[in-house]
């Protein structure tokens, strides 16, 4: 069962932006000059264990230079962390099997939401572990390299599209579309998936429109099996959309799961909690080329 509608409200997380932060304004590129003055002699040491314990950053990496990254949280603050050797790097499979050097190039993208412990170190902050999941590191690197999906002949209109909107963070949202699901269940209906393609035909016929999926549950189970639940239907609409109604994956914001939050209905009915267990698929086009 789905339905859509013209114009919701929604609140649009950081996450939405990971499309927009690798071809941002060149100050989003490197680490701002009051960043790059913090002077801190030599490397850090090879055994992070005895500093004094930081604070735990979340966010996403909006800049990132040499052995340094900016992670900005969601309240909008910035902050810079260097990334050590001795740095550990997870993504939610375990560890990833990469050295730190080429982790740092390849893995620690612009955009990509991560958790960061850290240690005080000097005058600044150095990681001790960063968490990421793989499926936004897959996300973030098909943004980035434009060809993991195979579609390298898009490359061009990807750098255009994020050239026009790298530095907005505001969009009309020019529908929604929701599709539900049973109990404790991520599976799509036949009629679901006819309307994920309708709406992936809708967006295609409009010029700059972006396509932001976010998962949610109903109020019933404890809150680490909803956040892992939502996820898992927004992955769910975003693969389908993907592999089989065609939309590039390079139109396709970063997804979003929010467990029970912002429910559409009453959780304490039957039928609210039905309304509730969703995922919303937003048509949005940046205010910046909205009617270009």
């Amino acid at each position: 069962m789905s339905d859509i509608s013209k114009g919701p409200k929604i609140t649009l997380m950081l996450a939405t932006l990971a499309i927009l932060a690798p071809t941002s304004v060149s100050a989003q590129q490197d680490m701002t000059e009051a960043e790059t003055d913090i002077t801190v002699n030599g490397l850090p040491p090879a055994d992070l264990s005895g500093l004094e314990e930081g604070p735990e950053i979340e966010g996403f990496i909006s800049a990132r230079k040499a052995n340094r990254m900016q992670v900005t949280s969601a309240d909008g603050n910035n902050t810079a962390i260097t990334v050590a050797d001795a740095t550990e790097i997870r993504s939610s499979g375990g560890f990833l099997g990469l050295d730190r050097d080429k982790l740092a190039a390849d893995s620690l993208l612009n955009g990509l939401p991560v958790t960061v412990k850290t240690v005080q170190w000097g005058e600044g902050l150095v990681a001790s572990r960063i968490k990421l999941r793989n499926n936004d590191l897959k996300t973030a690197t098909m943004i980035r390299t434009g060809t993991t999906q195979g579609f390298a002949e898009q490359t061009a209109a990807t750098d255009a599209l994020r050239s026009r909107v790298g530095d907005i963070d505001q969009y009309n949202i020019k529908g929604t579309t929701n599709v539900n699901f049973d109990t404790g269940k991520a599976v799509l209906s036949a009629q679901d998936k006819a309307e994920l393609c309708n709406t992936a035909a809708q967006a295609e016929v409009m010029d700059n429109a972006l396509l932001l999926v976010v998962g949610y549950t109903d109020s019933t189970g404890d809150y680490e099996f909803n956040q892992r639940l939502s996820e898992k239907r927004a992955s769910r609409v975003v693969n389908y959309m993907q592999q089989e109604c065609g939309w590039k994956p390079y139109r396709m914001l970063t997804p979003a799961g929010m467990a029970e939050a912002d429910p559409l209905a009453d959780n304490s009915t039957p039928e609210g909690k039905a309304q509730n267990r969703r995922v919303a698929v937003n048509i949005m086009v940046s205010k910046s080329v909205d009617g270009l």
